[in-house]
């Protein structure tokens, strides 16, 4: 008699045990519950990037003198300048920038050393293409601004 009431005095213990993990389960999952959601709903929500963030870069060709610095700056040599002698003048001219996106590692050393300030970098960072020959981004590509 006395084992048959040991038995379910150590089985209400068990269970009284079990009751108390679920309801602390519970606790931490109603806690979470309150709480302001983390993610965002991507393509209907969009994150707002930190203020340091190196998005595309931006090229505005008017004040580009070929110099040629971000080319010798870039850890991969990527950015393509391509220029004619003026005979006139001088001075270089230049014929096509474009920039690789699909190579690019958005380190902004062009954008540091550039002695014109003709790069800067963007806030944009959607960038996903079909096609890795469409991240192939030339001067007119690169001279607009993000939207």
């Amino acid at each position: 008699m006395f084992g048959f009431l040991k038995q379910v005095g150590d089985y209400s213990r068990e269970a009284a045990a079990a009751a108390r993990g679920i309801t602390q389960g519970l606790a931490v999952t109603f806690d979470h519950m309150r709480r302001r959601p983390v993610t965002v709903q991507y393509p209907y929500e969009k994150l707002i990037p930190s203020e340091r963030y190196r998005g595309r870069i931006h090229f505005e060709f008017d004040k580009c003198i070929a110099c040629e610095v971000c080319v010798r700056v870039c850890p991969i040599n990527l950015p393509v300048v391509d220029w004619v002698m003026n005979k006139e003048t001088r001075k270089k001219q230049l014929k096509n920038y474009s920039i690789d996106f699909g190579v690019c590692i958005f380190c902004g050393n062009c954008v540091e050393y550039c002695p014109t300030n003709c790069l800067s970098m963007t806030e944009e960072y959607e960038l996903a293409a079909f096609d890795r020959h469409s991240l192939n981004f030339d001067n007119v590509a690169l001279g607009r601004l993000p939207t």
